[in-house]
C-alpha cells in the first residue's frame, strides 16, 4: 500500500503541472485575441488609428477624462509613446484636451461625443459576442471563472 500511495503522490504534480500549462496556453490565446480585437476595433474607428491609440481612447472615455500622466502610468508606455498617439487622437477629432483647472502645465483628456458613440457601438457588438460565448456556462461556472480572472487582475 505504501508503493502505491507513492506513485499516486508522484503523479499529483505532474497533473497540476499539465493543468497549468493548459491554462496558460489558452491565457495565451486570450492574450493574441485580445490584441487582435484592439487592432480590429482601432480599424473600424479609423483607418489611421493603431490599437495603442485605441486602447487609451478607450480608457479615457469609460474614465471620463484623464491626463498624459495617468495613462503613461496605467499602459505602463513611455510618455513621448503617448504623447504622439494622444496627438493622433486629436486629429483624429476623437480626442479633446483642455488645461487643467489645478494645474496649468497639465492638460485634461475627454473623448469627443462622436468618439463615445462610436466606441458604445462597438462595445455593445463586443458584448454581445462575449454573451454569445459564455451563454454554455452555468451561473457556478461564470462566477468560478469570474474568480480567476480578479485573481489574475490583482497579482
Amino acid at each position: 500500500m505504501g508503493a502505491d500511495m507513492a506513485a499516486v503522490d508522484s503523479a499529483v504534480p505532474t497533473d497540476v503541472d499539465d493543468t497549468v500549462a493548459e491554462f496558460q496556453g489558452h491565457l495565451n490565446l486570450i492574450f493574441a485575441r485580445a490584441r487582435s480585437l484592439w487592432k480590429e476595433s482601432a480599424a473600424q474607428i479609423h483607418a489611421d488609428l493603431q490599437p495603442s491609440g485605441y486602447k487609451l481612447l478607450t480608457f479615457i472615455a469609460r474614465a471620463g477624462s484623464a491626463n498624459a500622466h495617468q495613462l503613461a502610468e496605467r499602459f505602463e508606455m513611455d510618455k513621448s509613446v503617448v504623447s504622439r498617439q494622444v496627438r493622433m487622437l486629436e486629429d483624429l477629432d476623437l480626442l479633446e484636451s483642455r488645461p487643467d483647472d489645478h494645474d496649468g502645465r497639465q492638460r485634461v483628456l475627454t473623448a469627443t461625443p462622436a468618439a463615445c458613440e462610436t466606441l458604445a457601438d462597438l462595445r455593445g457588438g463586443h458584448a454581445e459576442r462575449l454573451r454569445e460565448i459564455l451563454a454554455e456556462l452555468t451561473p457556478e461556472e461564470f462566477q468560478a471563472a469570474s474568480k480567476v480572472f480578479r485573481l489574475l487582475a490583482e497579482v
